[in-house]
C-alpha cells in the first residue's frame, strides 16, 4: 500500500473515511490544514474524518531498490565493499598501534635503565657525602717544619721550594684534621639544641624593612662595594671591600671611618674579620690575599699570600677562626693556617676546567662549596680535599654567590637570573627562585645567622622567608641602578634586624624596620 500523495510506503498510515484513499499522516494533515480538501477527490474534509491504520513498526518498509532482484544485488555489493574497506582500515590501525606500543615499550625500558643508573649514582654520592662528614680522618704526610719570617709585610723565602720558587705545601696535618673533625662533630651535635639569636626579627618585622642610613665609604670614581663583614665584637663596626682597591672600616655608632686597608693593586673581592676586630684577611683581583692586624691605631699588612696565579675571588673562614680557605680563578682553592700564616694545602682538580667565581664554608667547617664560571657548584670535604658532590645550576653565567644555611641542610646558590636552593641531605634542588621578570642577574645570596631568612641581591635587595615556604617578605628598592645591577653584596646582623647592602656606587646602605 502506498501513500496517495508521496507514492511511498507510509510510516504512519491513515485512511480517509470519505474517499477511502491511504495517506501518510503528516502529509495529509498538512494538506487539509492548508486547503481543507481531499487531495484526490477535491471534496471538503477534516482531520477528524481520517482513520489511523495499525502498522508493525518493527518492520521497516523496503527501499525502492530492494523491491527487485537487481536492486538487491546492488545493495549486497555495496554492503560488501563497505565491509572490505572497513576491514582494511582496521588492519592499518592495528599495525600502527602495534608499532606505537613497541616504541613505547622500548622507551620505557630505556627510561627504567637510566633511572636505575641515576639512583645508583645518587646513592653513591650520598654515601660519599656522609662518609666525608662521619668517617675518621685519613692519614697525611708529616708536615715540614718551616715557620715563616715576616719582613715588610711579605713572607720571606723558605728553604724548601717548588719549581718556580714556591714553597712546597706541607699538607693538612693530623693535628689540624683532629681540630676540624672535633669542631664539626661538636657543632653538628649541638645544632638542634642551639637557641635562636636573642631578639630575632619576626616575619612581620622583615616586611617593614626600609632604608635606615647610607654611608659614602669609597671613592666615587671607582664605586662598588664587593663584600661586607661585621666585626664579631660589635655590629656597628663594618668592613666594606671596594673596587677602589681598598677596605674601609666604619664605625656606625661614631659615624666615622676608623680604619683603611690599602695595599692591593686591583679591586678587593672579599674581606673577613678573623675572629676579632683587630685581625682581617682580604682577597683581591691582583692574585694575592693579605693578612692585616691592628698596629697602634691603624691596620698594617702582616703577610702577603701569593700562592694563587689568578684572581682570588673570595675567602671562607673556619668556625674555629684558626683556618681560612681562598678560591681563585686559577681553578684552585687553598687551605691556610692562621697561626703560621702558611698555605698548608692547595688543590687543583683535573676534572674542573673552569675558573672559580665564589666560595663558602659550611657552618660546621667540614664542607666547602665552590662556584665556577660554568655555573657548577662543587662540594668538597675539607679534611681529605675530596670532591664529594656537584650541583649544576644550568645557568649560562658564573655562580656569583654561595651561602650555607645555619641549619646545616640548605645551600643557596646564585647564577644567572635565578637562585637555587639545594638540600644537602638529598643532594637535589628543592626550590628555584627567579626574582626578576626581566631576567636581570642575581649577584649575591646570604642566609641570616638563624637560617630563617634569605637575602637576595640583584636589581634590588629582596628577603625571602624559609619557614614561609620561600615566599617574598620584603623588597628593598632604595638603591642606585647601573644597567641591570644594583646590589653587589649583602650581610645580616645576628638577630636579622638589619641588612647591610653594598651597591654599585660608593655607599654602604643599612636597611631595617623603622625606629620605634
Amino acid at each position: 500500500m502506498f501513500c496517495a500523495i508521496s507514492g511511498t510506503v507510509p510510516e504512519e498510515p491513515v485512511v480517509s473515511k470519505i474517499s477511502g484513499h491511504l495517506f501518510e499522516k503528516r502529509l495529509i494533515e498538512k494538506h487539509i490544514k492548508d486547503t481543507g480538501k481531499d487531495p484526490v477527490t477535491g471534496a471538503g474534509t477534516t482531520v477528524d474524518e481520517l482513520m489511523v491504520v495499525k502498522n508493525n513498526t518493527n518492520l521497516k518498509p523496503r527501499p525502492s531498490p530492494a523491491t527487485s532482484i537487481p536492486g538487491l544485488l546492488g545493495l549486497l555489493q555495496n554492503e560488501w565493499d563497505a565491509v572490505m574497506l572497513e576491514q582494511h582500515s582496521l588492519r592499518q590501525h592495528l599495525q600502527n598501534t602495534r608499532q606505537e606500543l613497541s616504541h613505547a615499550l622500548y622507551q620505557h625500558d630505556g627510561a627504567v635503565r637510566v633511572i636505575a643508573r641515576l639512583k645508583k649514582e645518587r646513592d653513591e654520592a650520598r654515601s660519599a657525602l656522609e662518609s666525608a662528614v662521619r668517617a675518621p680522618p685519613a692519614p697525611v704526610p708529616e708536615p715540614v717544619e718551616a715557620p715563616p719570617d715576616m719582613a715588610n709585610g711579605k713572607r720571606a723565602a723558605e728553604n724548601g721550594t717548588e719549581g718556580g720558587g714556591k714553597r712546597a705545601k706541607a699538607g693538612i696535618t693530623d693535628d689540624i684534621i683532629e681540630v676540624l673533625t672535633t669542631t664539626s662533630a661538636e657543632l653538628s651535635k649541638g645544632r638542634r639544641k642551639r637557641p635562636m639569636p636573642a631578639g630575632l626579627a619576626s616575619a612581620g618585622t622583615i616586611e617593614q624593612y626600609g632604608l635606615l642610613s647610607s654611608h659614602p665609604l669609597h671613592k666615587t670614581s671607582e664605586g662598588g662595594i664587593t663584600a661586607i663583614d661585621l666585626s664579631p665584637s660589635s655590629e656597628d663596626i663594618v668592613a666594606s671591600a671596594g673596587r677602589d682597591h681598598t677596605v674601609q672600616i666604619y664605625d656606625r655608632a661614631q659615624g666615622r671611618k676608623v680604619g683603611e686597608l690599602t695595599g692591593h693593586s686591583k679591586r678587593v673581592t672579599d674581606a673577613k674579620f678573623l675572629g676579632h676586630q683587630d685581625l682581617m684577611v682580604t682577597t683581591s683581583a691582583d692574585k694575592t690575599s693579605r693578612l692585616w692586624a691592628v698596629d697602634g691605631d691603624a691596620y698594617k699588612c702582616k703577610a702577603v699570600l701569593s700562592d694563587h696565579s689568578g684572581e682570588v675571588v673570595g675567602v671562607a673562614l673556619h668556625p674555629t677562626n684558626k683556618y681560612f680557605i681562598t678560591a681563585s680563578a686559577d681553578r684552585s682553592w687553598a687551605f691556610y693556617d692562621l697561626d703560621s700564616m702558611l698555605c698548608m694545602a692547595q688543590l687543583t682538580s683535573p676534572t674542573i676546567d673552569s675558573a672559580y667565581s665564589s666560595v663558602a664554608l659550611h657552618p660546621d667547617g667540614q664542607i666547602l662549596g665552590t662556584g665556577t664560571d660554568d655555573a657548577v657548584v662543587h662540594v668538597w670535604e675539607t679534611r681529605s680535599q675530596n670532591n664529594v658532590a656537584k650541583f649544576e645550576t644550568k645557568a649560562n653565567a658564573p655562580v656569583t654567590g654561595i651561602s650555607f644555611s645555619e641549619n646545616g641542610y640548605f645551600l643557596a646558590t646564585a647564577a644567572g637570573d635565578s637562585v637555587k636552593l639545594w638540600d644537602l641531605r638529598k643532594l637535589k634542588n628543592i626550590k628555584t627562585i627567579v626574582p626578576y621578570e626581566n631576567g636581570a642577574p642575581v649577584t649575591s645570596v646570604k642566609f641570616d645567622n638563624s637560617g630563617q631568612y634569605l637575602a637576595v641581591g640583584g636589581m634590588d635587595a629582596r628577603i625571602y622567608g624559609v619557614k614561609q615556604e620561600w615566599q617574598l617578605l620584603s623588597t628593598l628598592s632604595d638603591l642606585p641602578q647601573k644597567g641591570q645591577h644594583s646590589v653587589l653584596s649583602c650581610t645580616w646582623n645576628k638577630p636579622a634586624t638589619k641588612l647591610f647592602v653594598g651597591s654599585v656606587d660608593h655607599n654602604l646602605r643599612v636597611f631595617g624596620p623603622p625606629a620605634s
